[in-house]
């Protein structure tokens, strides 16, 4: 399965995994590019020292390509940058913030360049800019959304025409979605919550039972009447926020009752006090295999979806 996604990255299969924070480390990211996908090293909210680690022992466990996505909010961003530079990875993805000021200072390194985007007018931005590729993501995900759905985005997105790969994101968790972005006409995906059921995802093992028991309306959206959304799974924590956000509560007390639930809902399995990021397709989200086997059964359901769609007359 090769098309431009797959040659600019070296890769076999057109899948991007998501820059999870406090779920991408170097060993699941090693695991996906072993896999023939492209893997990533979340760096939000984690210090220079640990990226640094993690992306040595990623360099350990595979010889392909992988990445770190780069969270351009985060106070030590330069340093991450730097140190991604230095280390040569093959490619960054970006979010919260502009991606432009990085362009050059990555690609004089040879670091390609993916932000996400999550409307025409960034996509449009970006692109003429000059990055690699681009991921447009909808609200479908799990964790920080936009407003729009990933169907909306591609018809909008796709209007135009683009030398650069476009990659779907949100919500996408099968092949019959890889599928069914790659009829739209993009040119590949990015898979976050799909990888956090994998052996090798170091998310705590009650979260990841609780992703794989959560049935397809357990989703809610905490922070969307304040343009900070956030996708995860319905529990006490989400209860208090949505609580305090419908009661009118100040944007500063939402971002405090916010601060830190990632991490102990990820990384620390407190699945009541936690915020446990997944996005809306829950219903196939059941099981917990290795990335080769995620990524190998994505591929057969994408080829068996495309061969059933050469059968369809109009």
């Amino acid at each position: 399965m090769q098309n431009k996604f797959t040659k600019l990255m070296g890769i076999q299969y057109p899948i991007l995994q998501g820059g999870m924070a406090w779920s991408s480390d170097g060993t699941l990211a090693a695991a996906v590019s072993n896999a023939g996908a492209a893997g990533i090293i979340g760096s939000g909210g984690r210090t220079t020292e640990w990226v640094e680690e993690e992306i040595r022992k990623a360099k350990s466990l595979t010889a392909k390509p992988f990445g770190v996505n780069l969270m351009l909010m985060a106070p030590n961003v330069k340093e991450i940058a730097e140190l991604v530079c230095r280390e040569k990875v093959a490619f960054i993805t970006t979010g919260a913030g502009s991606p432009v000021p990085w362009i050059e200072p990555m690609h004089a390194a040879g670091v390609k360049i993916i932000p996400v985007v999550p409307n025409v007018k960034l996509a449009r931005r970006v692109a003429a800019a000059g990055v690699d590729a681009m991921v447009i993501e909808g609200m479908e995900g799990g964790g920080h959304i936009g407003t729009l759905s990933i169907m909306a985005l591609l018809e909008n997105v796709l209007r135009d025409s683009y030398d650069i790969p476009v990659l779907a994101a949100g919500g996408i968790a099968d092949g019959r979605a890889l599928a069914a972005a790659l009829l739209m006409g993009a040119d590949g995906v990015q898979m976050g919550s799909r990888f956090l059921l994998t052996t090798e995802c170091p998310i705590h093992e009650k979260t990841k039972d609780m992703i794989v028991h959560a049935v397809d309306t357990d989703n809610v959206v905490t922070g969307y009447s304040r343009g900070m959304g956030v996708r995860c799974l319905k529990n006490a924590f989400t209860e208090k926020y949505l609580a305090a956000e419908i009661s009118g509560a100040p944007k500063e007390t939402l971002m405090e009752l916010g601060t830190g639930t990632s991490r102990i809902g990820m990384k620390e399995g407190d699945t009541v006090n936690g915020s446990i990021m997944v996005g809306e397709s829950l219903a196939v989200l059941n099981d917990i295999l290795p990335c080769q086997e995620v990524v190998d059964r994505i591929i057969q359901e994408a080829r068996e979806t495309l061969a059933r769609a050469r059968d369809i007359e109009l």
